[in-house]
């Protein structure tokens, strides 16, 4: 049996990056083989990766990255809180964000076989999720391209915005970034909002308005001012500016001489359902486990 050192040990963490447990366990196994410890380590990681896969990813980060015209805004999951702010997941969150304006990917699968550091995006994220014990995923990104501006906002790491503008004055494209993260528009334009919210937004309207009891003409009338009225809520053009609610955005654009193109924005786990976990049934099926191991 081949002596295992601190040193090997060391120098096979820097090849996996995996835990020095797991190192030690390696080589131990692969009898002092280097090149056989990192292919063990590569099955055991990934196995690891492979039974995380199904556990629900609803916490996580969102990264910006901006350079001249190209930007992209990301998204990138794991399982809890105390993930999110681990420095390695934070690098990758932010890798992807650069990688993804650098190259332009069609998707998330196709940003998955994208070299990053000498391996593919996917390669990374599995030894991440074996390294760290938790299930990691990419759920979305938009990359931007404009001959005009670009700024983005982060509301800590869980609210992420990026704004497409043309002006002269750059706090202007700042402010609005910022406004969006707190109102939380859904379209820049009336127009432009999504035809399904719409129709979700006039059918809670016209229960309201049959429940009133009022005459056909009337409910109808009812009816179209809700949406009238949702529309102006969740159209960036329309809302009331956060820093001065005495004019709407569109108005402190023209006075500003800006334009915006467009935005996007990303909320942590938007969507997501998250797992309601059973506490004392997760402690007594531990239990039964380590009985019967």
């Amino acid at each position: 049996m081949a002596a295992i050192t601190a040193a090997m040990v060391g120098e096979l963490r820097a090849k996996t990056d995996a835990p020095m447990m797991e190192c030690k366990k390696a080589l131990t196994e692969a009898d002092g083989d280097m090149a056989r410890a990192e292919e063990i380590l590569r099955v055991k990681l990934g196995s690891k990766a492979s039974k995380a896969a199904s556990r629900i990813t609803a916490e996580g980060v969102v990264a910006a990255h901006i350079a001249g015209g190209v930007g992209a805004l990301v998204e990138v999951n794991c399982e809890t809180d105390f993930v999110s702010k681990n420095d390695d997941f934070l690098k990758f969150s932010s890798d992807i964000a650069k990688l993804v304006a650098d190259q332009n990917p069609a998707d998330v699968a196709a940003l998955s076989t994208l070299s990053l550091d000498g391996k593919t995006v996917e390669e990374i994220r599995t030894a991440l999720v074996g390294k760290i014990g938790e299930n990691m995923s990419i759920r979305r990104f938009q990359r931007f391209q404009t001959s005009g501006k670009l700024t983005s906002y982060l509301h800590g790491t869980r609210i992420g915005v990026m704004v497409e503008f043309e002006g002269s004055d750059e706090q202007v494209g700042k402010d609005v970034a910022m406004h969006i993260a707190a109102m939380k528009p859904v379209a820049l334009s009336s127009d432009q909002v999504p035809a399904d919210l719409i129709e979700k937004e006039r059918s809670v309207a016209k229960l309201k308005a049959e429940e009133s009891g009022k005459p056909a003409d009337i409910a109808a009338k009812m009816v179209e001012g809700s949406v009238q009225k949702y529309l102006k809520e969740v159209s960036l053009f329309d809302q009331a500016f956060v820093k001065n609610d005495k004019q709407t955005v569109q108005q402190m654009l023209k006075a500003a001489n800006t334009a915006v193109k467009a935005f996007t924005m990303f909320v942590v786990g938007e969507g997501i359902e998250k797992k309601q976990d059973d506490f004392a049934a997760e402690v007594a099926a531990q239990v039964a486990a380590a009985k019967q191991g």
